[in-house]
């Protein structure tokens, strides 16, 4: 469910808002250069980071001025009058004093209100940020390229590659992203915040900052050098550094929870032990039969290519049955769905449509609860099932578990019946149903 939104005022601008969680600790959460805080609740890595920050405080979202759900201007101001808008949003949700956690831009906000208000800072965490834009994210010579490119491409999903790389071959995930940019900012918007980003420069008032800090940054991220998070560590007094592995910028991509450990260790001086997330999903698994065999008859460079090709319709559709891939598994690919008969009938499309490349593929569904895990994987006794019963099917055969014939009931799919089979590692024999044998 998402939380209520509601709106600060800011003179005569409206800051959009939500309040989240009940902890001891006021946290108010400041974005990077978009946001939208509806929207956020959409992405489930996301949503499941926020959740865990709202776990042991009482977390503060907000929009900044320009983005998302606040308040449209025409020309944005300076980082210093911005900057009053996270006075205005606590004001607005009765927090007194609070933690600040800022990423990317939004770093260099929560920089000069711990610098400006430490009376009302209890403390600062700050992720994927820097001091300087010029310094450490885009130099002033390549700026202009990197503009013409987002002001082409803003809102289409092509720029997830530069901010989230491990999420950029996720078609729901770049779906999702490319919303993201269209309802945080439209291209013009994008451009003129980028611009205005640019001209970021708080390293003269890093030693001010007499809070308690937290600094992390991920070692290879692809767009914010690493470097920027060390000359922050060695100029704001007594600041903790911590570095992690990846390469994605965004929160949100990549193992998220780890952040989430060290910004709750630093609050709160311990780290809970999370349970995963659990939903009830329909598993695919598909797998090239007799890959090896065809890759040696092939050769590597012709395997690759058909591999390519491949990959392309499988991904087409999964796409098309609004599916979401989790992850390739080198010959072929595990997926989810809201509903098992969008997962039988996409299995039924690629099976047919890798056909065309003289391919045959096995492919195993069964619906069960699975475990969300924080690099966004999946896992579970129901994922498991759902790869055993792919390893029983046969050449061009779309194989399911009785508990996804049981709930397609009504939708005109018919099955072939397999009879029971013990499946390795489980307990319990599981009755199996062929969608089509080639």
């Amino acid at each position: 469910m998402v939380p209520e939104t509601r709106y600060a005022r800011n003179g005569e601008l409206r800051i959009a808002y939500q309040v989240v969680g009940e902890g001891p600790i006021d946290l108010v959460f400041i974005p990077g250069f978009i946001s939208n805080v509806e929207m956020a609740w959409e992405d489930p890595v996301f949503a499941g980071f926020l959740k865990r920050l709202a776990a042991f405080s009482r977390l503060i979202l907000f929009d900044k001025r320009g983005t998302g759900l606040s308040d449209r201007i025409g020309d944005l101001p300076s980082l210093e009058v911005r900057m009053d808008d996270v006075r205005a949003v606590m004001d607005a949700a009765g927090s007194e004093r609070a933690a600040l956690f800022g990423i990317s831009e939004g770093g260099a906000m929560a920089m000069l209100f711990a610098a400006t208000y430490p009376q009302r800072t209890h403390a600062l965490a700050l992720f994927g940020t820097y001091a300087h834009y010029g310094t450490w994210v885009v130099p002033p010579d390549k700026l202009p390229a990197a503009l013409l490119r987002m002001d082409e491409l803003w809102g289409t999903g092509q720029m997830v590659g530069v901010f989230g790389p491990s999420r950029a071959d996720d078609p729901q995930f770049k779906a999702w992203w490319a919303r993201f940019e269209r309802l945080g900012g439209s291209p013009t918007a994008a451009v003129h915040l980028t611009r205005l980003n640019s001209e970021i420069d708080v390293r003269p008032i890093l030693p001010s900052i007499r809070v308690a800090t937290l600094i992390v940054h991920r070692a290879a991220d692809a767009r914010v050098n690493i470097e920027a998070a060390r000359y922050l560590a060695r100029h704001i007094p007594d600041a903790k550094h911590v570095e992690l592995p990846g390469e994605d910028h965004l929160l949100w991509c990549g193992d998220a929870n780890r952040v989430a450990d060290e910004i709750e260790e630093f609050l709160t001086g311990s780290r809970a032990e999370v349970e995963p997330d659990r939903v009830l999903a329909t598993i695919l698994f598909t797998d090239i039969v007799e890959s090896t065999k065809r890759a040696s008859e092939l050769g590597d460079q012709a395997w690759g290519a058909l591999l390519v090709r491949h990959n392309e319709i499988v991904r087409r559709e999964i796409a098309r049955f609004r599916g979401r891939e989790v992850k390739s598994t080198g010959d072929g690919f595990l997926a989810t769905f809201d509903g098992p008969a969008r997962a039988v009938r996409c299995g039924d499309a690629i099976a047919e449509a890798v056909r065309t490349l003289n391919l045959d593929v096995r492919i195993g569904v069964h619906t069960g609860e699975i475990e969300i895990r924080p690099d966004d994987d999946i896992g579970g006794i129901a994922v498991h099932l759902a790869s055993r019963v792919m390893a029983l099917a046969a050449a061009g055969e779309v194989l399911v578990t009785g508990t996804v014939r049981d709930l397609v009931a009504g939708s005109n799919l018919s099955f072939v019946d397999r009879g029971t089979q013990a499946l390795k590692g489980l307990p319990e024999q599981v009755r199996l149903f062929s969608r089509a044998v080639a």
